[in-house]
């Protein structure tokens, strides 16, 4: 059936078309002479209201509109790693290679080159029972991630045919599966899947594994479980893209999917020139070996980027569905959600709190609510982790999208401008920060790393708590009028802060895995314990800290994870100078009797 509808009315990105009965609620629709991408999100009988997602300057009422017969749509297939994307999920590099600097409205390029070829090894046989999630074969698409070829979900049956070990081009067809009615269903090397609609999954699992990310103040106190849900709030210059950037770098996730979204282009440029020269810490391989970007920057079309997290949450959950730990970041919903905003304004809906649309949460609640770790229809265990930067204008956490994004996720990192300004990175705010996932990965991280890590966690969270209140006196009185154990607190969280809180972005302290952050605050701790009981006995705490023995504890991180010799000499030095000191106090007690 030929359907073809009209533009009747157009507004930017949203139009109006007449003799719409035919098409489809979500459906793609091709509009005009130069046929942009569209996708309708109203029906209204015979009209429909379209967001395009290219410019549609040019455009003219009456140009015509063809159907796709599909809803927006990625294809997932070996390809997808390494590769640079927009919103609706285009490869950048190939459109430069075809159009050069300047795309041309309409251009149309699969996603993945349906020619490339591909190593087959196939993992299941003719007669063998398959159903979605069953592993079809393998295809070594890096060197860092074996590409498993899964089951469709809609695909269920007895294997027919299955192409042998042999090359595969990414259009080709990897096996036949005779259905319960008899037909035989071809099951291709790359699949299509709907960007708004979540892939299915077996079981959910409980999110008490950490995905460890290398940052001491993440790992130590606010961690983030695999399969959780986190976000950055921050204002301008506070570090919320560099902060994702060592994220993507450092974490524990064998799938990094980046999503710039609105930001900048200039920082975008900064992503796809540094990524593909970096080195992923495990391995040595370039990181893109194992990294998908999503740009839509601030200067694209406004519905891209309203898609362009759907985009990347549904190829996220792909490689979850294969059995791996995916980490999403998306920089910055506060961006997306002004497309909603913009979008919504043009559809001349009713504004709620501060021009953003009514439905704002529950369009963050789609979103993060795809995140988790679960059991997979193969019955691997895989996970999606989604860390989402906010950008609230002058830093306001009270403003709708921080407010209501707080609402979805168990993991808030804020952003303090103050730190930022005193260049303490990352400046994560250890006030107003909390991590719900804390209790869940306690015992992995006992088991794994120290039985003490959650009491040590608590006591430097309360010594900083401490001396948030200590502060305010110091700020009205000065410090000299402190009593020594007040003034031990000060001092204690001032080693927490330099010593152990703060990390530089760059160079060897870039990575600290969990042990060497624990081996310093341990140490902190201690010099806290010993100093307390010294002022107890009376030891002014001039005396206590007084040594270049305690100032080293601030360079430890310096030292790498693997050299042990140099920690065990600080605590050696440490102590050696505590017991010295407590050794003089007695004696001058001794004398004075």
């Amino acid at each position: 059936m030929n359907r073809v509808g009209y533009v009747s009315m157009i507004n930017g990105p949203v139009i109006r078309a007449t003799g719409m009965k035919d098409f489809g609620m979500r459906e793609m629709v091709h509009v005009g002479k130069l046929r942009l991408l569209g996708e309708i999100i109203r029906m209204d009988g015979d009209e429909a209201t379209v967001q395009i997602y290219e410019e549609t300057q040019g455009m003219k009422v009456g140009e015509v509109i063809e159907g796709s017969g599909e809803a927006l749509s990625v294809s997932l297939g070996p390809g997808l790693i390494g590769g640079f994307f927009d919103g609706i999920g285009r490869p950048l590099s190939a459109l430069l290679e075809k159009e050069g600097r300047y795309i041309t409205p309409g251009i149309e390029t699969p996603m993945i080159s349906p020619d490339k070829m591909w190593d087959f090894t196939p993992a299941a046989g003719i007669g063998d029972m398959v159903s979605s999630g069953t592993l079809l074969g393998t295809v070594q698409e890096t060197s860092l991630l074996l590409h498993r070829i899964i089951c469709p979900p809609d695909v269920e049956g007895e294997i027919v045919w299955i192409t042998p070990q042999a090359k595969v081009s990414s259009g080709g067809m990897v096996a036949k599966v005779k259905n319960a009615l008899g037909r035989a269903i071809d099951v291709p090397m790359t699949q299509r899947w709907p960007v708004r609609l979540p892939r299915p999954y077996r079981d959910r699992l409980r999110p008490n594994e950490p995905l460890v990310t290398g940052q001491r103040v993440i790992d130590g106190l606010f961690p983030l479980a695999k399969g959780g849900t986190a976000a950055i709030p921050g204002g301008f210059g506070t570090g919320k893209t560099v902060t994702q950037h060592q994220l993507a770098k450092w974490s524990e996730a064998q799938v990094v999917v980046y999503i710039g979204c609105g930001e900048r282009g200039n920082e975008m440029t900064d992503v796809l020139e540094q990524f593909p020269v970096l080195e992923d810490p495990r391995s040595g391989r370039p990181l893109m070996e194992r990294t998908i970007l999503i740009a839509n920057t601030s200067n694209m079309p406004v519905a891209a980027r309203e898609a362009s997290i759907y985009t990347g949450i549904t190829i996220a959950e792909y490689f979850r569905d294969m059995g791996y730990d995916v980490a999403l970041m998306a920089d910055s919903t506060s961006r997306w959600a002004e497309a909603l905003r913009e979008i919504s304004g043009r559809l001349e809906e009713i504004p709620a709190e501060e021009g953003f649309p009514a439905y704002l949460p529950s369009r963050l609640a789609e979103f993060y609510e795809r995140a988790g770790r679960a059991v997979t229809q193969s019955g691997e265990n895989g996970s999606v982790s989604i860390i989402g930067a906010v950008s609230p204008p002058g830093g306001d956490f009270t403003e709708p999208v921080t407010r209501h994004t707080k609402r979805f996720i168990r993991c808030f990192w804020g952003l303090d401008k103050n730190l930022a300004n005193a260049r303490h990175f990352p400046a994560i705010s250890w006030t107003e920060s909390y991590s719900e996932y804390a209790g869940e990965v306690e015992n992995w991280f006992q088991a794994n790393v120290d039985p003490r890590w959650g009491e040590l966690r608590e006591k430097a969270r309360a010594i900083l708590l401490e001396d948030e209140k200590i502060q305010q006196v110091i700020r009205l009185v000065g410090e000299d009028v402190l009593p020594d154990d007040q003034r031990l607190v000060n001092y204690t969280a001032f080693l927490v802060k330099n010593g152990y809180l703060q990390q530089a972005a760059f160079g060897a302290d870039s990575y600290s895995p969990p042990e060497k952050g624990f081996a310093i605050l341990e140490m902190i701790l201690h010099f806290y314990d010993r100093g307390l009981e010294l002022v107890k006995q009376g030891v002014p705490i001039s005396l206590i800290k007084g040594s270049d023995a305690v100032e080293d504890i601030t360079h430890l991180k310096e030292f790498a994870a693997d050299e042990k010799s140099s920690f065990e000499r600080a605590r050696k030095k440490l102590d050696n100078h505590l017991n010295r000191v407590g050794v003089e106090r007695t004696r001058e007690e001794g004398g004075a009797k």
